[in-house]
């Protein structure tokens, strides 16, 4: 059985950061993404990242997120940087174990950034 769980979230000020993860369990995958659903918004893509490390990001991300992957294990990270109040946001990782195969969705983590 899949399971995917996101982790790291929490209260942040406006520019502080926060690293989320994502551990996978249950199968073998190769590709994972970072998504992002706000109040009264549709679910986006934050970044993506394949088994060989290739990397995807929303044009919006401008260079303040870093996903990465540690290639060892089914985990996933999404390092946030300068963070900014409209990145409030429930965070979710999916994982897929092809390009063509239905994702697998984590419960969430939540991400307030505020003064």
């Amino acid at each position: 059985q899949v399971q995917v769980v996101e982790s790291g979230g929490g209260l942040v000020q406006p520019g502080g950061s926060l690293k989320l993860s994502c551990a996978a369990s249950g199968g073998s995958f190769n590709r994972w993404g970072w998504y992002r659903q706000a109040p009264g918004k549709q679910r986006e893509l934050v970044a993506s990242i394949t088994s060989d490390g290739s990397t995807n990001y929303a044009d919006w991300v401008k260079g303040r997120f870093t996903i990465s992957r540690q290639s060892a294990a089914n985990n996933v990270y999404l390092q946030m940087n300068s963070l900014k109040a409209e990145d409030t946001a429930v965070y979710y990782c999916n994982v897929r174990r092809s390009v063509f195969a239905s994702p697998y969705w984590g419960q969430g983590t939540q991400v307030t950034v505020s003064s």
